[in-house]
């Protein structure tokens, strides 16, 4: 079973370099910009006008802009919703670049992906730690009686919610540890987490996303595929920190840990 599970973890962590590197992955973001920002409507380095219409952005361009919406340029205006799908789907374009609309706590903004990225061009890999059956643990996930938002610092320097659904409980090396996790959508579990490795060896936080929890709670806890937060890609993310009580004092020496270099 050991040389399976690693097998499967190569094939992961050859997944996620391929995914990471790919022409839209988190290593094209070159920008993120907050419309509110910039209330003439001009985004750096970005053709037409984008300013907040209610509930969605107005982007306002001439057909000389050289903007495509949904692939045919754009001569006039366009109200356009958050995207939710990958960036390389983004309705609109300018040249190999793609422009994807978000909203975070209201407050909207514009995404910047460009395959010529400085940081996609300099990619050299994903540092990680080969696999070791010792990282992956059965967990128990408890989930809150009522979900909570607490506030914490973003990559960014602004502060924002995150929401908490449960508690997931493991013991490693005779250590019992808990962490804060959110719940998907799909069940799965997310944690936003630190260890006695951040910043000294790994990435100063890094992901866990679990599996669903059966009925009963149970779920395995795996720090072999630990992953890097997009912020280690590109500046330009806005990743939260761990919350309150998610930086574990063990050091786990497991999972993605740095950017080659």
């Amino acid at each position: 079973m050991t040389t399976d599970a690693s097998e499967d973890w190569k094939h992961w962590h050859e997944h996620r370099t391929e995914t990471v590197s790919a022409p839209y992955g988190p290593l094209a973001l070159s920008g993120t910009h907050w419309v509110d920002d910039h209330p003439k409507g001009r985004l750096p380095d970005m053709p037409g006008r984008w300013t907040v219409d209610g509930g969605a952005v107005l982007l306002t361009a001439e057909e000389s802009d050289g903007v495509l919406v949904d692939g045919r340029p754009l001569a006039g205006e366009v109200r356009l919703g958050a995207h939710l799908g990958p960036a390389g789907e983004a309705r609109v374009a300018h040249g190999g670049r793609r422009f994807v609309v978000l909203v975070r706590e209201g407050i909207w903004g514009v995404r910047d992906f460009d395959p010529a990225s400085p940081a996609r061009q300099a990619f050299r890999g994903i540092e990680a730690t080969p696999y070791d059956p010792r990282w992956s643990v059965p967990g128990r996930c408890t989930p809150y009686r009522e979900s909570r938002t607490v506030r914490v610092g973003n990559a960014d320097g602004r502060e924002r919610g995150l929401g908490l659904g449960g508690e997931l409980a493991f013991t490693l090396d005779g250590q019992d540890h808990t962490l804060q996790v959110t719940v998907q959508e799909d069940g799965s579990l997310w944690a936003v987490f630190g260890d006695a490795t951040s910043g000294r060896g790994s990435y100063r936080f890094r992901f866990l996303r679990p599996a669903a929890p059966d009925a009963q709670g149970r779920t395995t806890v795996d720090f072999n595929r630990a992953l890097l937060p997009p912020c280690a890609f590109a500046d330009h993310f806005i990743c939260p920190f761990p919350p309150p009580g998610n930086t574990l004092g063990a050091e786990i020496a497991a999972g993605e840990r740095n950017l080659l270099r």
